[in-house]
């Protein structure tokens, strides 16, 4: 099979892993020469067919798998092409990419072949050769495989930027009963031993930065980089029953047990020839885009999972709006917040107000009071926050937070009667962009 078949075959079979930013890796001393970077500019991004935006070359060692997932397009019983590359191929193709100013590293990740060892082996030859034998300091991200041997998943911390091994789906149940080659057990295992080597790494160049060490030219010795960007995890959505109450639960135990830097949600794809217990349809995407804000929630905002949830009804997100502003809307009683005098915790509970957006206001307040046209320059949406602050020249109309159609006044498709019954008379809205077709 041509290189480039392979290429279209195991990038596609690539495309329902979600955890493939980035973000968070430290920049790589490149005074002694070598090939790549994990920052700057230059970089050529490619874009999924769903809009996002990638810059590492993502792909497959192979999609052939002894495991039989039945969520998996790649399973072992599945009637889908298969292809693999050698680590050869990957490593030319990575450094070809790169030179072409297509990429900025590599994402791999592999179907189990022969036994987790020996696929857990291939992976970390691919990330080793380009290290040492080509000197790459570009980003590489390696998907680990929870069942192989410890030692193997130390020594891909050595020359990856991320690892990250997949829970799969929220519940252990769920998973004996769709993959039962996995276990949820082992994956906490293994997450676990990251996380350990993860925090050593860090302890060790926190002692050498403050200990100097003579030699020649004065430089500090340095300590072993072990997965500098840390570790991620990705969840099904839509494949079982879990509830997003759950799903947000894991999340948030996740983050606090192992100091995960990001838990990615992918929305569940019906495969053809797909088992019955499988759901016969995706769930909505929007509810995969409520995750994720309820992700941001609890990670940036100082949210709690039970009250991301407070907004939703029966242990799911409220799919109409997002979950900081159902929660607003389910605890009207502290509001309106007085934008120039709120401390950045609560600033953060305002619905429209984002982090960035809040450190601009307490910046800038010490200088001179907030106005609501003060707010529209930072671009924010003044009819989601009118109702739920006061500012110097703005109070909410008597009566708006107790209006059973709140909700419905600021939504943003709503027209200018509902905009008008928001916002502050006399101010001027900023302009916004005419829709080429439709009602104007």
């Amino acid at each position: 099979m041509e290189l480039r078949e392979k290429l279209e075959i195991l990038a596609d079979a690539a495309k329902y892993d979600a955890s493939c930013a980035s973000s968070g890796t430290e920049k790589r001393d490149s005074r002694d020469g070598g090939l790549g970077s994990t920052e700057g500019m230059g970089i050529c991004h490619a874009y999924a067919p769903d809009g996002r935006c990638i810059s590492l070359l993502k792909v497959l060692l192979t999609n052939a798998c002894v495991f039989d997932c039945v969520y998996c397009i790649n399973r072992a019983s599945s009637n889908v092409r298969r292809a693999r590359f050698s680590v050869r191929e990957i490593v030319e193709l990575t450094l070809d990419f790169y030179r072409r100013n297509y990429i900025e590293g590599l994402f791999l990740s592999s179907g189990i072949i022969r036994s987790p060892d020996y696929t857990m082996e291939q992976l970390v030859r691919v990330a080793r050769e380009l290290r040492t034998t080509h000197g790459f300091k570009g980003y590489i991200h390696l998907k680990t495989i929870p069942d192989a041997d410890p030692a193997l998943l130390a020594e891909a911390g050595l020359y990856a930027d991320r690892l990250s091994i997949n829970v799969e789906l929220p519940e252990p149940t769920s998973l004996k009963a769709l993959a039962p080659e996995k276990d949820a057990g082992q994956i906490r295992r293994a997450m676990a031993g990251l996380r350990t080597r993860i925090d050593e790494a860090k302890e060790a160049r926190r002692e050498a930065a403050t200990t100097r060490i003579a030699m020649a030219g004065g430089r500090r010795a340095e300590a072993p980089r072990f997965a500098p960007a840390g570790q991620s995890t990705q969840m099904i959505v839509g494949a079982d029953a879990s509830t997003d109450a759950t799903i947000l639960d894991l999340s948030a135990n996740l983050y606090g047990s192992y100091r995960l830097k990001r838990v990615y949600f992918s929305a569940y794809s019906p495969i053809p020839d797909a088992a019955a217990a499988l759901p016969p349809s995706a769930p909505p995407l929007v509810r995969e885009h409520r995750l994720y804000q309820a992700d941001w929630l609890l990670r940036f905002y100082g949210f709690t999972a039970p009250e991301v949830m407070a907004g939703g009804e029966g242990g799911m997100l409220d799919l109409e709006v997002d979950p900081k502003l159902a929660w607003a809307l389910k605890h009207r009683a502290v509001f309106p917040v007085d934008i120039n005098r709120a401390d950045r915790e609560m600033l953060l509970r305002v619905p429209g107000l984002g982090a960035k957006t809040v450190d601009r206001i307490i910046a800038a307040r010490r200088v001179r009071a907030f106005r609501m046209a003060d707010l529209a320059r930072l671009r924010v949406s003044l009819r989601k926050v009118a109702p739920f602050v006061t500012a110097l020249d703005h109070h909410p109309r008597a009566g708006l937070l107790d209006r059973a159609d709140l909700r419905a006044l600021v939504l943003p498709q709503n027209g200018l009667a509902e905009r008008n019954a928001i916002l502050p008379a006399g101010l001027i809205a900023r302009p916004v962009q005419l829709p080429l077709f439709g009602h104007v």
